[in-house]
Parts: structure tokens; sequence; C-alpha cells
């Protein structure tokens, strides 16, 4: 991406904050968040990228240009758990008036989220076309923020002519902000908290570096159009959730305590044909990616994750 100017939404986010630190160098980049971080703040405008508060609850986009060329909105009022209406609403106000004031874009990336699928078995590999309805009993306001926001980026994409694209997102994760769903399961672990998990078998996700999401994201706008098109956005691997907190036990020396029983955070699996057939696969493997993203973070534990990758590194690597 050279020569662009771009606008990111939910500017600190694990989606957003690494591409508007990426492509800072030779395009214009606009954020718009709350920046209740102020660190990350900084280091947004530090490389280059300007920064705009934006709650889209309660702020118009009144000043913004309206001349980028590529938007990413990624922010997102997830709600309290309770006021379905307020979180529908909020959502669908703050993602019309982004498309509407930035109708002139050449691609327009919205980023969904697998939450919307209606739940199927744990093993089941979602499509594009699987009925919607998701359930989130965590944060239940989830789904519909996601489901309503999708309606609106539909119906908008085909009235204003916009090249747009629906990705929804499965597990990002990386060394940006709290690193992700791995990074918090890993934090449960350091205070020996016990990690909920199925009483028999185990939840599976795609995990997606940052890395990838970065590399991406370009190719998703160059796979925008109207009506909009929607994409599972996802590692290429099959990662059991279990698998992924014994094998950061095992980088790290951190044990973990399994809590095996009826009530967990219930993760998706997703099918890739269209994705892969768009943008190709993904570059970095799960493995290599936690065992980076632990060493990034979680300095005090780089020696050991070092030895365990140099040790298994064959396994590691791919």
């Amino acid at each position: 991406m050279q020569g662009k100017k771009i606008l990111v939404t939910g500017g600190t986010g694990q989606v957003a904050r690494p591409v508007a630190e990426s492509f800072a160098s030779g395009n214009e980049v606009w954020c718009l968040g709350r920046f209740g971080d102020r660190q990350a703040r900084r280091a947004l405008e530090e490389l280059g990228a300007r920064t705009v508060t934006w709650d889209m609850a309660t702020d118009d986009l009144e000043g913004l240009p309206r001349d980028f060329t590529h938007v990413l909105h990624s922010a997102v009022h997830r709600g309290d758990g309770k006021d379905f209406e307020e979180t529908a609403r909020i959502n669908a106000v703050g993602t019309a008036r982004l498309m509407t004031h930035c109708s002139a874009a050449e691609a327009f990336l919205y980023v969904s989220s697998g939450v919307v699928y209606n739940r199927a078995d744990r093993t089941h590999r979602y499509r594009e076309s699987d009925p919607l309805g998701g359930a989130a009993p965590w944060l239940p306001t989830y789904p519909v923020a996601k489901i309503t926001a999708e309606g609106v980026v539909r119906g908008l994409a085909e009235a204003l002519a916009l090249p747009t694209v629906i990705a929804r997102l499965n597990i990002a994760y990386g060394p940006y902000g709290h690193g992700g769903v791995p990074m918090i399961l890993f934090r449960e672990m350091r205070k020996e908290q016990p990690c909920a998990v199925p009483r028999d078998g185990q939840n599976y996700c795609n995990l997606l570096h940052t890395d990838d999401v970065v590399r991406q994201v370009p190719l998703l706008w160059d796979a925008a159009q109207a009506p909009a098109r929607v994409v599972n956005w996802g590692g290429d691997e099959e990662v059991g959730i279990t698998d992924l907190l014994e094998y950061m036990s095992a980088l790290t020396g951190v044990p973990v305590r399994l809590d095996r029983g009826d009530y967990s955070r219930e993760t998706a699996i997703f099918d890739h044909d269209l994705r892969r057939g768009l943008i190709g696969d993904c570059s970095v493997g799960w493995k290599t990616g936690i065992a980076r993203t632990l060493a990034d973070l979680f300095e005090e534990y780089r020696d050991r994750i070092d030895a365990h990758v140099e040790a298994h590194g064959a396994e590691i690597s791919k």
C-alpha cells in the first residue's frame, strides 16, 4: 500500500492498530477511536498516523475528510450484555454514518465475527452461507452488534455502490494490546486461575496472527464489491483450545489448570475455501505465532521459550 488515504476505526484494537502502524509509512493514515490507551495513541502518532477521538455511540464525523481511498471499520460497541436495543442502535447508526461519509472510497472493509453464526456442534466448519443467529453466553449483546452492523453494511454497499467486503474474523492475536484471546488465557494461567474447557473433547478455532492480518487487509480490499462480499477470515489451521493451553504451558513452564465442565467460552472453526480462493493461504503457523507473541509480551519467559523453540524448531516452524 503506497500513496493511499486510509481510514481505520477502532484504532488501538487487535486488528486496527497493527494495520494502521504498518501502512503509516507511505500512506496517509487516519485512526478513529476512543483512545483510552494513551500509550497506544502516542505510538500511532509517532509512526505518522493521525488520530481522532470518535465514540460511535455519540459522535458524528463532522470535520473529518471525505476523500479516503480505503476504509477499515473494526470499531464495535459490544454492549453490556443486557441492553440489546441500544447495542443494535449504536452499531447501526455508527456504521451508517461512516459508510455515507466515505461513500467515495475505493474499498470498504467491515470486520465482523464468527460469533454471528447460529451455533452448531464444535467440530462444524462454518461456511459463509450458514444460518445466522449467533449466541455468546459470555456477552449476549455481542452477536447482536455484529449482525446488526452487517445488515447496514450490506444495505449501504448496494445503495451507495461502495465496493465492500465483510470479513468474519475468527481469533486474531499478536503483540498488540492485550494480545488477543490466547494471551488472556495465559494471564489466567499465570494467576493460577482454572481455564474453563468442555467436559468432553475441546473447542476449536482458527488463530490468525497479526502479521497475516496486516498482509491480508489489502487483499481483502482488492476483493471488495457491491453487493458486499462476505468471507470467513481466520488462520489455516484448526487449533484446539486445550491444545493451545497445554502448548503455552510447555513453552513457559506455567502450569495450566483445566476446569472441565458444561460451560466454556465457545469458539468456531471456518471453512476456508472462499478465503483461500480470494487471498490465498496464511504465512504464520499457530505454534510459531504463539511462541513469538509470548516472548514479545512476557519477556521473563523469553529464554525458556527460545530454548523450547530451538529444541522443537521443525515442529514450531510449521
